[in-house]
């Protein structure tokens, strides 16, 4: 990653104002555009179709307003598209849902009160005329807010006749849950009785069209992997950190400050730590000193999609080309965590079980650790099954019960604690979260690989400011 690396810093050394090119390793955003509108025409026609059929039903209501979206909404909408417009409803349509296997009727997709999306929506508005002055009034009140859409609504629904429509309603996950109280009343008292009795609140709906991703987008989040292990690469080095002057803050804004150099965003400020030999805490933003373990949390925003890594550093001392063994090895009781929960990982088992499983290995093995990974993607804490909390290392109730499905993404999350002798058998907490793909055969890979060896930080270099 060192090459890699050195492309990143490249920014920081003074550059004639002529000579400043900008580095955008996803492209231009018009170009980043192109590419999430086609993604999202093949998750319209090919996954929304299958989820459907999967959970019962054969429409999917999905009314918001702006500055109130539904947590499924960057999953239906453009990349140019960042808010509802006043009052919109987007439904969705199977009339093959319940039908023989060879009926050909179309997916029908619609939004009232939004646009086409670039063409993957059929999009109606109200064209009601006003009804006097009076009633123009409350007409043009109604427009302005959206309220008229509803009337839409039960006009295109009518014409449908449907036998279960979803609504995004739980009480377990938030991602199922963006049907807001008022939208939900206004809903029913405009549809009346005889299609209110219709709704089905398809928990995992939702879910799984968040949490489903493609192959072509895969490919992309290997490319921000790339770009993340770069960063970390640099920042854990003397190009960053001069033992002795250093702080950690000095790193965390590095970081920040190279995500935004690259036009990317990310979604958690970052943070490093220091572990130190002889000391039980160093403190808050303590000063980076030689033979200190560190350790950052760390993710990027790109193309709607995030990343989130976690991996570890060490300063050498004076004299030293390695890290001590006792310290590989901790490291190395990480990665072993690391396949135990990988390998535990199957389309069809729940968050919980895989906790349970990964655990039992855990303790087998002697590893003295804990295990909070979660699903990733379109939100840094994802859509999906939980497997494990800090706090909650029985099971994650509800949210651990969710199951793994192919064609979803994981951050490994944990850590391995152990004594160390070349620190007076210290405990050193080795912390570690990569992210993993679940492919569409249901067997799981790292998105790019898994850090197993440590990043060395030497006594040479001047860091950049």
């Amino acid at each position: 990653m060192r090459a890699f690396s050195l492309l990143l810093t490249l920014a920081a050394a003074p550059l004639a104002a002529q000579q400043i090119q900008t580095y955008r390793p996803f492209g231009t955003l018009r170009e980043q555009a192109d590419i999430e509108q086609r993604w999202l025409d093949q998750r319209m026609k090919t996954v929304l179709p299958a989820l459907m059929k999967k959970h019962g039903v054969d429409m999917w209501v999905v009314p918001m307003r702006e500055y109130n979206e539904d947590p499924v909404f960057s999953s239906i909408v453009s990349p140019t598209t960042m808010a509802a417009r006043r009052r919109t409803i987007y439904l969705f349509y199977d009339p093959c849902a319940f039908v023989r296997a060879d009926c050909a009727k179309p997916f029908e997709r619609l939004a009232m009160g939004g646009t086409s999306q670039g063409g993957v929506f059929t999009a109606i508005r109200s064209t009601k005329a006003a009804a006097g002055p009076a009633g123009g009034q409350v007409q043009a009140q109604a427009e302005l807010w959206g309220d008229e859409q509803w009337q839409v609504l039960k006009a295109e629904i009518e014409k449908r006749n449907p036998k279960a429509i979803a609504i995004d309603v739980s009480r377990v996950f938030a991602f199922n849950d963006g049907l807001s109280a008022g939208e939900l009343e206004g809903m029913k008292a405009a549809l009346g009785a005889k299609w209110v009795t219709r709704f089905k609140h398809a928990d995992d709906l939702a879910l799984d069209l968040i949490a489903t991703r493609s192959q072509e987008e895969a490919a992309t989040y290997k490319k921000m992997q790339q770009v993340v292990w770069g960063i970390i690469d640099t920042a854990f080095s003397s190009v960053v950190i001069t033992p002795g002057v250093t702080h950690t803050d000095d790193v965390v804004w590095w970081m920040r400050q190279k995500v935004n150099d690259l036009g990317l965003g990310t979604w958690f400020h970052p943070s490093v730590e220091v572990q130190r030999k002889g000391v039980p805490d160093p403190g808050d933003n303590p000063i980076i000193q030689k033979g200190d373990v560190l350790h950052c949390d760390f993710g990027i925003t790109a193309m709607r999609l995030n990343t989130d890594t976690q991996h570890m550093g060490y300063v050498l001392l004076d004299g030293e080309t390695d890290a001590p063994p006792g310290l590989k090895a901790a490291l190395g009781n990480s990665n072993r965590l690391q396949d135990i929960v990988l390998g535990e990982i199957k389309p069809g088992r729940t968050g919980n079980d895989i906790l349970k499983s990964s655990r039992a290995r855990m303790a087998a093995a002697g590893i003295d650790g804990t295990i909070y990974s979660h699903p990733i993607g379109l939100h840094g804490h994802g859509a999906g099954p939980l497997i494990g909390l800090w706090d909650y290392q029985e099971g994650v109730p509800g949210r651990g019960d969710a199951k793994v499905i192919p064609n979803m993404w994981f951050s490994i999350e944990l850590q391995a604690t152990s004594r160390v002798p070349e620190w007076n058998n210290q405990p050193v907490r080795s912390a570690q979260e990569e992210d993993a793909v679940v492919g569409p055969d249901g067997v799981v890979r790292w998105a790019l690989a898994r850090q197993t060896e440590f990043h060395f930080v030497r006594s040479t270099g001047h860091a950049v400011p």
